[in-house]
């Protein structure tokens, strides 16, 4: 008898350890850190090839807001908390799923405004969670989500039932001032989760690009994660101006804006740090106005989770005028050196360059080198002489576009690519813009761009993925600038109010829309960051869902959306112009596994095990400026039972 009580208990234990020990997915990224990294193994390179689809969830957009899906990305990561997968959508509708079905377990509604055009379209890329250590079990909100808004809101709610969390600020919602009057109800938005860190919910912002030099700042804003009051607050533009003598000279502090944090950032609780990456200051390709290296932007800044000062900062581009902004979420790793554990920061960026940062210091992990590069701006810009290149990893795309290079179908359009690259500046990497036309090689969308990397510490190996697409950028006389305007109207052409140019920013396309540059246009990598080498590259995505005919090659397409890594060895990602989501072998980068999906997968996809299973899920909505599939879809995938 007492045998039998004792196999029982052991038996119960054992389920409950191995429910424990489920593989969860409770951050935007993964985890705090953004590693984007899941310790589900039941999903292999051996058995990946037997994933189909589990379930499928449609959140009604495509019928409730209909004509603004033309202005829409579905770029939402789910995260598994409460019992539930939680996301949220491009108009900001928090929706609750049942793990295993994806049945709807309950959806909120913020009613953001729509029946208009925003700057930086509808999209939500996620919620974040946070467990109230001081409350009681079972009280409202003692679990909550926290999420912003395209109409700028900072929103709490219960994160069982999805009920707003009364206490925090008005009725469960915090209204952020953009400190300024707003061109547009869109000049300000929030398209990335917050983080939480010591009790605080960090709020960062995406303003719109281009329009003038004084537009709103880039302030990052800290509020009591209970009850939505102001903590404080970081404004990149006004702290240079404090601590770097000659920056932002002549009073430029007081009228330059931007310089936001429009991507994920990270958090490490155990130091009480947040990490930042910041944008360009404004306007993106005219820097006259605010001379310097505007540091603080274009940086990843270390913040003090408690008070909002500065511990570290490092700067990725000096006075940026390519909007080479920082897209992507700071990834929190632990590297082994000399035996030892290094915590680091690793950023990537759009330029193709990784910087690996010591997570104390901001010091370089990897040399980082600064190097001469092309000078010769407009009248009134002044340009940095150098900017810093790291000696490792190398440039993950390629950074100059030469005549030579020019691609084409046939003689005819490889022509005319040829003579478009001729007729322009393209003198590399950092070329500054011009009244002639610059190449930016790569373009403002990447190299990488807002999904960001993974990371496996198993293998010490990041994953990333990158685009290889060029841009032309024209800079426009203020006296010729009305002209242009309407003599294009269709184009890209953005005023710079308060500046000397107006900008025109065009991709780089043949007669038949195919990119001039030779393909792929669309990679991903895989890194050692033991030694800063690239293990393998693998072409990303096709074009079946774009050309109207197959091409012969395997082309690759530009991608919006990133990687995860199992311990199983499988990478998932979806994210090229197509409709799939892929499965690559980590330790050769062999594509295994495409699932087709019902609309564009440019969105980050997560993994989890529920009951013993586990799941691939991933937003299947399309992404209105890469023209994919549009749709309202999240789709789960799972090897059959």
């Amino acid at each position: 008898m007492i045998r039998t009580v004792a196999l029982a208990l052991a038996g119960l234990l054992t389920s409950v350890s191995l429910a424990r020990a489920e593989a969860g997915w409770p951050h935007y990224g993964g985890d705090a850190g953004g590693t984007r990294h899941s310790v589900a193994a039941e999903i292999t390179p051996g058995n990946v090839g037997e994933l189909r689809r589990a379930w499928l969830y449609r959140t009604g957009d495509m019928t409730t807001h209909a004509d603004d899906m033309k202005f829409s990305a579905f770029e939402g990561t789910p995260i598994l908390v409460a019992g539930a997968l939680i996301f949220c959508t491009p108009f900001n509708e928090v929706i609750a799923l049942d793990p295993g079905t994806g049945a709807e377990k309950w959806r909120y509604d913020p009613k953001v405004a729509t029946g208009y055009r925003p700057a930086n379209q509808f999209v939500c890329r996620g919620v974040t969670h946070w467990a109230d250590a001081a409350a009681g079990e079972g009280d409202l909100c003692a679990s909550r989500l926290f999420m912003g808004t395209v109409d700028g809101r900072l929103i709490a709610l219960d994160a069982p039932t999805g009920q707003p969390c009364l206490g925090f600020g008005m009725d469960g919602e915090v209204k952020i001032d953009p400190g300024m009057a707003l061109l547009t109800r869109s000049e300000f938005q929030i398209t990335s989760p917050p983080v939480v860190a010591r009790g605080v919910v960090v709020i960062g912002s995406a303003i719109g690009d281009n329009q003038r030099a004084d537009a709103p700042r880039g302030t990052v804003r800290a509020y009591d994660a209970r009850s939505g009051r102001p903590v404080w607050d970081f404004n990149p533009v006004a702290r240079g101006a404090e601590d770097f003598p000659g920056d932002w000279q002549d009073g430029s502090a007081g009228r330059t804006g931007h310089a936001n944090a429009w991507a994920p950032m990270s958090v490490d609780e155990a130091r009480g740090m947040i990490f930042v990456p910041t944008s360009s200051p404004s306007p993106d390709f005219f820097g006259g106005e605010r001379v310097g290296d505007n540091r603080y932007a274009n940086s990843v800044v270390a913040l003090d989770a408690a008070s909002g000062e500065v511990r570290w900062h490092f700067q990725t581009v000096h006075h940026d005028v390519w909007d080479y902004d920082l897209p992507a979420q700071p990834s929190l790793v632990t590297l082994r050196r000399d035996g030892k554990p290094l915590d680091a920061v690793v950023q990537v960026t759009k330029t193709g360059l990784v910087f690996v940062l010591d997570r104390d210091t901001g010091k370089p992990v990897f040399e980082v080198e600064e190097r001469p590069v092309p000078q010769g701006g407009v009248l009134g810009e002044v340009l940095s002489p150098t900017q810093p290149f790291p000696v490792a990893p190398p440039p993950l795309v390629p950074q100059h576009l030469k005549t030579e290079d020019a691609w084409g179908l046939t003689f005819w359009d490889r022509n005319i690519c040829r003579e478009m690259i001729a007729a322009a500046r393209s003198e590399g990497l950092f070329t500054p813009p011009s009244e002639q036309g610059t190449i930016l090689f790569p373009f403002t969308g990447g190299g990488a761009n807002w999904g960001g990397m993974a990371f496996d510490p198993a293998s010490q190996v990041m994953y990333i993925n990158t685009n290889r697409t060029a841009h032309v950028v024209t800079l426009i006389p203020r006296d010729a600038f009305a002209a242009a305007k309407a003599a294009e109207p269709n184009k890209e052409i953005s005023p710079q109010v308060g500046t000397a140019w107006g900008m025109k920013r065009d991709i780089l396309l043949s007669p038949i829309d195919l990119p001039c540059n030779k393909p792929p246009f669309g990679m991903i990598h895989a890194i050692d960051l033991n030694d800063g080498t690239i293990k393998w590259e693998s072409v990303l995505g096709t074009v079946r869902d774009l050309a109207p005919f197959p091409l012969p090659w395997k082309t690759g397409t530009p991608s919006f959306g990133g990687p995860v890594v199992t311990a199983g060895g499988v990478v998932f990602i979806g994210a090229a112009m197509d409709n799939y989501l892929r499965a690559f072998d980590a330790s050769s980068g062999e594509e295994l596994w495409k699932g087709r999906l019902p609309a564009g997968g440019q969105a980050t996809p997560m993994t989890y095990e529920w009951e013993g299973r586990q799941y691939v899920v991933i937003a299947a909505g399309g992404h209105s400026t890469s023209t994919t599939t549009r749709g309202d879809f999240m789709v789960a995938f799972a090897l059959p039972h």
